[in-house]
């Protein structure tokens, strides 16, 4: 599948892979639920949080949802399966629900490994923090009374 429909994706990474591998298998399972399962697969390219280099990424993750028509029946299903609603026409929108996985499987925090990062994360310098001024305690009032 060409990943020039997958807007949502571009916007989040510096580039996408041309294309995006998907497999998938539609069927019903012993308990008569309508699941499709597979995997999805492509490369995008991310921007390093230490460095601001490009970094490339490869994204493999595997799947397996359950169609369901109302949230009521969402607490029978088995654990395995991952519930997904059906619009006002009964349709589940592929497209959407794929690009909505390829989103949260990226990582939160882009970085490089140490070693091949350009910035030598032990030469990194914060600063540093001057001590605070000596404020005299507001609840210091109250302690002299407690004395008394």
């Amino acid at each position: 599948m060409l990943s020039s429909g997958m807007v949502r994706l571009a916007e989040v990474v510096e580039d996408v892979a041309e294309h995006v591998n998907i497999n998938v298998k539609f069927y019903k399972d012993a308990q008569e639920f309508n699941v499709f399962d597979g995997e999805l697969s492509t490369s995008v390219s991310l921007i390093c949080q230490r460095c601001n280099g490009s970094l490339a990424h490869q994204i493999n993750m595997s799947f397996c949802f359950v169609v369901v028509r109302d949230k009521d029946n969402v607490d029978e299903l088995p654990d395995v399966y991952e519930p997904v609603e059906v619009n006002d026409h009964g349709e589940v929108d592929l497209l959407q629900l794929f690009e909505d996985e390829l989103i949260l499987a990226l990582p939160l925090v882009a970085l490089h490994d140490e070693q091949s990062c350009i910035v030598d994360a032990s030469k990194l310098s914060f600063g540093k923090i001057e001590p605070a001024d000596e404020r005299p305690n507001p609840f210091g009032v109250l302690k002299e009374l407690k004395r008394d």
